[in-house]
């Protein structure tokens, strides 16, 4: 099977969903969820932020119940986060693009300053379309576990999600292409191989100077957006100043965590 970072998947075969076995496991998030209750005075060292507007995206079936833990942490670390305040997400990447765009334009208006979307799962998809249609507005996108990119049909959720969005992953083509490619803006995509939901193929982008995946071992879908290591990443991301991006440096607290730098990746 040929498959190219940020497009789709070419020849006969496709990119299959995680395995059973996989998405049995992801009962380990709320272990994720308490290793970073517990380490929380070390993830309060994380670089200060400077105050700019955050706004997280809840996965598919998800609401901001599921960021909490993230906003209160970025904002403890001196981020403006932001809800997205529209109750559960039921999925629609066409149909949402109207409302995230008018709260996008309502929080860069309201703080005067561009915004870091952070996007977990569908989330994620939504945070990299809006960087696509309004790169004045956005500072940075960061992705956890989103499928974005190759056979995004590989998920444990696709049927669900098409049921409750009325949309068809395969709809809107030239969208859907769209997010796959490369951003305006700087953009880093979070994911684990052992995640149970998402094929971890869909959620990598093509590096660039202004682009990278960092992998965080053993970490499921679910606990993603809560796992300590993957929280540490996400403040080094937004702490960059403005106009300004370096790939992670690995040597950090959890530098066991994460995988090899791309360029030494097979």
């Amino acid at each position: 099977m040929a498959i190219a970072e940020g497009g789709a998947a070419t020849g006969e075969q496709r990119l299959q969903p995680p395995s059973l076995f996989l998405m049995l496991a992801e009962v380990r998030g709320l272990f994720e969820l308490n290793s970073s209750l517990l380490l929380s005075p070390l993830l309060l060292r994380a670089p200060k932020g400077d105050g700019h507007p955050v706004l997280a995206l809840p996965g598919f079936l998800a609401s901001d119940l599921s960021m909490a833990p993230m906003r209160r942490y970025l904002k403890e670390l001196g981020y403006d986060t932001h809800a997205w305040n529209m109750g559960r997400n039921l999925g629609g990447v066409a149909s949402k693009r109207v409302a995230l765009r008018d709260l996008l334009r309502r929080i860069h208006d309201q703080t005067g300053r561009k915004v870091s979307v952070i996007g977990w799962s569908l989330g994620g998809v939504y945070a990299r379309d809006l960087a696509l249609q309004m790169p004045d507005m956005v500072r940075a996108v960061i992705t956890l576990g989103s499928p974005f990119a190759n056979d995004i049909r590989a998920t444990n959720a696709t049927r669900l999600y098409e049921a409750l969005s009325g949309e068809a992953v395969d709809d809107n083509l030239e969208i859907r292409q769209a997010i796959a490619g490369d951003l305006p803006v700087p953009a880093t995509s979070i994911y684990s191989r052992t995640d149970g939901i998402v094929n971890w193929h869909t959620s990598l982008l093509r590096p660039s100077e202004t682009a990278e995946n960092i992998e965080v071992y053993f970490a499921s879908h679910i606990g993603l957006g809560v796992n300590p290591a993957a929280l540490w990443a996400v403040a080094d991301r937004l702490a960059q100043s403005e106009g300004e991006f370096k790939h992670f440096d690995r040597s950090g607290p959890f530098a066991i965590a994460y995988g090899p730098p791309e360029n030494a990746q097979s």
